[in-house]
């Protein structure tokens, strides 16, 4: 699967997550099993409603989420990353 990180997801990466090592393993982690199966039930993927409808996110941790854009069945485009509160 090809991942694209849109500007706004490298900003809030590197504001939210870069400074701690555990979440940029955890993060780094769940990518990957995402990449390998978008499917896993670890990751609790979902889609998204409301305003943010035609977006899906996954978990990174109980409370840190991704949210992306599916673009096709083998590419994605990273929107965002962040606290519950802070992408929704």
């Amino acid at each position: 699967m090809n991942i694209k990180r849109h500007p706004d997801f490298k900003k809030h990466y590197k504001q939210r997550i870069s400074h701690n090592l555990k979440l940029i393993q955890k993060t780094s982690e769940r990518l990957q099993l995402f990449q390998d199966n978008p499917s896993n039930s670890l990751l609790k993927n979902h889609a998204l409603v409301g305003k943010k409808i035609g977006l899906r996110a996954f978990s990174v941790t109980g409370d840190i989420r991704i949210v992306y854009l599916p673009v096709s069945e083998n590419e994605v485009i990273l929107l965002d990353i962040g606290s519950h509160n802070q992408v929704y």
